[in-house]
C-alpha cells in the first residue's frame, strides 16, 4: 500500500542512478559550483557492479580508458582491474568528490510540468511511501543495462533445472560436474563459458547470430588502444579489415568453430548497431580443445534438455542466460522526443543524444563505455552550468522540506 505523498523542491539537477554515469556527472557539477541531488533505486552506488556481476569479472578495456573525471585510477591498479578494484574506485570517487546518493527511491514517473516549467519525479520508498522531487533539470543516468534482457524460448517452464541471468551468477563452483548450456555470446557469455571450464563444470555455448571476436591485445598494445591510435591516421574501414587480418593471425579462423563473423567490421558495426566485439580472454582455446562446445540457435526447451535450430538434442543439467541488459527509461519517463520507446535509448546517435528539451539530459547511454560517459558528464555539466548562473533560483520549499544536496 502507497502512502501519502511528499514534495521536496530540489533547486538544483536531480540525477537518476548512482552507477558511473551518475557519479561522473555529480562530480563534473560539484567542480563547476553546481549542486546536484542523486536518487538510485539500490541501498549502495554501482550496484549493477557490486550486485550483479560475476566473481572474476575484470574491465575489458586497460583502465586509462575506464577512469572517470577528474580522477584516474591508482597506479598500482594492474592495467585491467578487477571487479573489486573497480568498485574500490568508485567508493573512493564517491568519497574524494563528497557524493551522497539518496538510497532506496525507485522512481516511479518523471514529468515535465509545463504549467509551472519544472520535472516532477515521483520515487517509491522501501516502505512503499511515495516522495515527488520537483526540479527544472533532470539527468537520466540510468546507464544502458538497467534492468536484463530475459527471451522468450519455447518450452522453457518445463525444464525443471535452474535457469539464472548472468546477473546472478557469481561462480562455477556450484556447476562443478554439470552439463550447462549458456544462452548469449557476448563478452559476459564467453567469460562465463571460461569460467564454467576452470571449476570442472561442462559448457556448452549458443551462437545464434554472427559475432566479432578480437584477441585482448595485439602487437603488444591493447586491441582497444591501437584501434583508437590507428582511427586517428586511417578510416575505419582500413582499420577494421586491419583488426581482422591480424585477428586472424593469432586467433585463427573461428568459423571453423561455428563462430561467424559478420559481413561489416567490428568498429563500423560497433558505430552502427552498438554491438560490441568480443574480446578473448581465453576461452577460444577452450572451444578449439572441445571443453566448450557451440551450438546454433536453440529451437525449443524440453525437460532437462535443449533441441536446437539444426535438429540436434542434447540433456543439460542448468542454463545460464548472458542475454545482456537493456535500458528502463521507457517504463518511467513520459517523454518520447531524447529517448526511444523501442529501446530507451536517445533518439539522436552520439554525439548528439546527451540533450533534451525542458532541462532534459541523457548521460551513459553512448553505446561508447565509460569513455562515452566522461564525455556526456563533461558536456552536461558545462551546459548546466551556464543556466545555474544565469538563472534565479527559488531556495524555499515547494510544498515540502528541503533535501541534502551534493553540494
Amino acid at each position: 500500500m502507497t502512502t501519502l505523498s511528499r514534495c521536496i523542491w530540489v533547486p538544483c539537477p536531480v540525477i537518476i542512478g548512482a552507477g558511473p554515469s551518475g557519479l561522473a556527472t555529480a562530480a563534473c557539477l560539484k567542480q563547476r559550483g553546481v549542486p546536484s541531488l542523486v536518487l538510485e533505486r539500490a541501498n549502495c552506488i554501482a550496484s549493477l557492479w557490486k550486485l550483479k556481476t560475476y566473481d572474476r569479472l575484470r574491465l575489458h578495456l586497460p583502465k586509462q580508458f575506464c577512469e572517470l573525471p577528474f580522477m584516474p585510477f591508482p597506479e598500482d591498479f594492474p592495467t585491467y582491474p578487477t571487479k573489486k578494484q573497480f568498485v574500490a574506485y568508485l567508493e573512493s570517487y564517491r568519497s574524494h568528490f563528497g557524493i551522497d546518493p539518496v538510497f532506496n527511491k525507485t522512481v516511479v514517473s518523471a514529468e515535465f510540468d509545463h504549467r509551472f516549467g519544472f520535472w516532477r519525479v515521483k520515487t517509491l520508498g522501501l516502505k512503499q511511501e511515495e516522495t515527488e522531487y520537483v526540479s527544472p533539470w533532470l539527468i537520466v543516468a540510468t546507464g544502458e543495462n538497467a534492468d536484463e534482457v530475459v527471451p522468450q524460448i519455447e518450452g522453457v517452464d518445463d525444464f525443471g533445472g535452474p535457469i539464472v541471468h548472468t546477473s546472478s551468477y557469481k561462480s562455477g563452483r556450484l556447476f562443478r560436474e554439470k552439463d550447462v548450456l549458456v544462452v548469449g555470446c557476448g563478452n559476459s557469455g564467453m567469460e562465463v563459458c571460461l569460467d564454467l571450464c576452470n571449476c570442472n563444470a561442462r559448457p556448452s555455448l549458443v551462437v545464434r547470430d554472427s559475432v566479432h571476436v578480437l584477441p585482448q591485445e595485439m602487437l603488444g598494445r591493447s586491441t582497444f588502444g591501437l584501434s583508437m591510435w590507428l582511427l586517428k591516421w586511417f578510416p575505419m574501414r582500413l582499420v577494421d579489415q586491419f583488426l581482422l587480418l591480424v585477428s586472424r593471425f593469432i586467433l585463427g579462423d573461428t568459423e571453423k568453430l561455428g563462430l561467424h563473423r559478420p559481413k561489416l567490421g567490428p568498429l563500423e558495426l560497433k558505430k552502427r548497431s552498438g554491438k560490441t566485439p568480443v574480446l578473448d580472454v581465453g576461452t577460444l582455446a577452450k572451444i578449439r580443445s572441445g571443453n566448450i562446445k557451440v551450438y546454433p540457435g536453440i529451437k525449443r526447451i524440453t525437460y532437462r534438455a535443449a533441441e536446437f535450430v539444426n535438429g540436434r538434442k542434447e540433456n543439460f543439467d542448468a542454463i545460464i542466460l548472458a542475454t545482456g541488459y537493456k535500458s528502463n527509461v521507457p517504463q518511467w519517463l513520459k517523454d518520447t522526443d531524447l529517448f526511444s520507446e523501442k529501446d530507451g535509448l536517445p533518439r539522436k546517435p552520439f554525439p548528439n543524444g546527451w540533450k533534451g528539451e525542458c532541462g532534459l539530459y541523457a548521460v551513459g547511454f553512448t553505446r561508447r563505455g565509460l569513455l562515452g560517459t566522461s564525455f556526456d558528464a563533461k558536456i552536461t555539466a558545462e551546459d548546466i552550468e551556464h543556466q545555474w548562473k544565469a538563472k534565479p533560483r527559488n531556495f524555499m520549499a515547494f510544498g515540502g522540506s528541503a533535501s541534502p544536496f551534493n553540494y
